[in-house]
This record gives structure tokens, sequence and C-alpha cells, in this order.
């Protein structure tokens, strides 16, 4: 069930830049010990509500066709660009630097605190390492699956850093399967198989893994345990972020949808946050201050939804 929640307030054109923070925005699952011997357990506090309404800022628009978003270690909007193969930097000036031309097809982006990016390169499947400074990527490892030109076959999309584990989660789009990778790449473990096409995923602070199945019009929850379960109800969902109050944060790029949805993982109720403007929504990112920030690689726009 859907419901549509009336947010954007504005929107407008305007290519300035904002300084996010690096840290994604996160709720505490646990509650700190009490000295005294507790009578009683302690109780798990409930997430604070999530916003009720946003307002709209485009933040990027007209260069390259923006994909996957990460922030750097100085809170810089960074953006992959598939189509165009780069690798590029918003500046605080809304100036556009770009970090790196890569042919093979830069996908999902994981900067690390030392200036170094790990990033994945969807026609060769791979998953990368960048070197500050450096134009020439080092292979950290290649994944299983073999990128095809078939729907719902081609390489590895987006990757995420397990903050719990300090690991990479690493979808592997042409066989359906999810790894756990070691930073240096010399590790990989499966966690889940049988997803039609995996591509963003996420980690929420108790260790559970989202990720969205493209092609099987779902995401799927990984719990530290290895238990996997399918929630189904969408059309083509691209990325995913756990927002830090109970919920997942999805783009759905599926022609008759192209949303911004926020789902209830209690409930499972849907909330649309935002359509308007959307062509092929991709990238999705969440700032410690609550700010969402949606690429589409189609319309040529980055827009920052800011807790109104």
């Amino acid at each position: 069930m859907f419901f549509v929640l009336g947010l954007l307030t504005s929107c407008n054109g305007q290519s300035t830049a904002v300084t996010p923070h690096i840290t994604p925005t996160r709720a505490s699952s646990t509650t700190a010990p009490s000295t005294k011997t507790p009578q009683t357990p302690v109780p798990t506090p409930t997430p604070a509500p999530a916003p009720a309404h946003y307002t709209s800022h485009v933040v990027l628009r007209g260069v390259g066709r923006p994909d996957d978003l990460a922030f750097d270690a100085q809170g810089r909007l960074l953006f992959s660009d598939e189509i165009s193969g780069t690798i590029n930097r918003l500046n605080a000036d809304g100036t556009v630097t770009r970090i790196l031309n890569d042919r093979a097809g830069p996908e999902g982006l994981v900067p690390q605190t030392d200036g170094t990016l790990i990033f994945a390169e969807q026609e060769t499947n791979r998953i990368m390492s960048l070197a500050p400074g450096s134009q020439t990527p080092a292979v950290l490892r290649t994944l299983p699956g073999v990128s095809g030109t078939l729907t719902c076959k081609h390489g590895v999309d987006s990757i995420t850093l397990d903050a719990t584990t300090y690991t990479l989660i690493v979808p592997d789009s042409p066989t359906g399967e999810v790894y756990r990778m070691s930073l240096d790449g010399k590790t990989l473990t499966l966690l889940a198989s049988g997803i039609a096409r995996p591509v963003g995923a996420d980690v929420d602070p108790a260790g559970n893994i989202y990720v969205a199945d493209e092609c099987g019009g779902a995401f799927w929850r990984i719990t530290p345990t290895g238990n996997a379960t399918r929630m189904g109800g969408f059309g083509m969902p691209d990325d995913v972020v756990y927002d830090g109050h109970g919920n997942l944060l999805l783009v759905d790029l599926a022609p008759a949808i192209h949303a911004l949805i926020r789902v209830n993982l209690t409930t499972m109720q849907h909330e649309t946050l935002a359509s308007q403007g959307f062509i092929e929504p991709q990238g999705l990112l969440l700032d410690t201050q609550g700010h969402i920030f949606v690429s589409d690689d189609y319309a040529n726009i980055i827009v920052e939804y800011s807790p109104a």
C-alpha cells in the first residue's frame, strides 16, 4: 500500500553546492548499561520519528549523467557517471572536478579516510581502489560473475561499507549473489544468493544488510545470522539507505514509479517522498542532518531533500 506524502515545497534549477557531513545518519540501537544492577531489563529506545516534510533543492544540473553518490573525507559530494565513464567531485563553489576517467563503467563509491577511493567497475565486474592523486586504479577483486549485455545481467552496481565489521558489502549482479569482502579484497564471503539482480545496499547499526533487487521488484534483508528475507511490492529498486528512524529509503526507477520512497520496516507501509522531475533516479545518500540526496542519470540532476 502506498501513501503519498506532500512535501516538495520548493524546487529550482540552481546549481549551487552544499557541504554535507560524511557520516551517514544512524540511530542508536542500544542503551548504555547502568552502573547499578537493574531490577528489570533495560528497554531498547524507540527510534525518533522521521521528518514528515522536506524541501527540495537541485545541487547539480546538466553535468554528465550522475549515478552513485558518496561523501569524501572532507564531506564533499562525489558522484560516478557510468555512461560517461568518470568519477567526479562537486566542490563548495558549485564547480565539478573530474577525479578519474574510466571507460569500464565506474559505479558504487566507498571513500576511505586516508583519501583512497574504492569503487565498483560495471563492465569488468571488478572492485577497484584508487590511491589519492592517482589516475591509475588497482584491482582489489574480480567478482565471480561475468558482466553481460542481457537484461539484468550487467556487472556490479553499488557497493557499501559495513561499519559494524569494517568490510564491504558487494552485490554481484550477474550471479544474483551478495558477498562480504575485506577492504584489501583478499577475502570474499558469500552472504546470500538467488536474488534476481542485487544492486544498491546498506547496513543498519544492528548489522542487518538491505539489498535492492532491481529486476525482482523487491529489497532483501539479510540478518547478521544469515537469514535472508524478500520484501516485494516495488517496481525496480536501484538503491537503498537505512534512515536511522526505523525506515528504509529507496529509489525506484521503474518508468511508472520513478520515485524516492520511504518504507517503515515494522509495518512495511510505503510513502512516496518525491517523484516530480525524475526520469531514472539512481543514486541515494543520507547525511548526518537527515538531508537526502538523489541522483538521476537521465534527468542529469542531483537533488537535495532537506527536512522542513
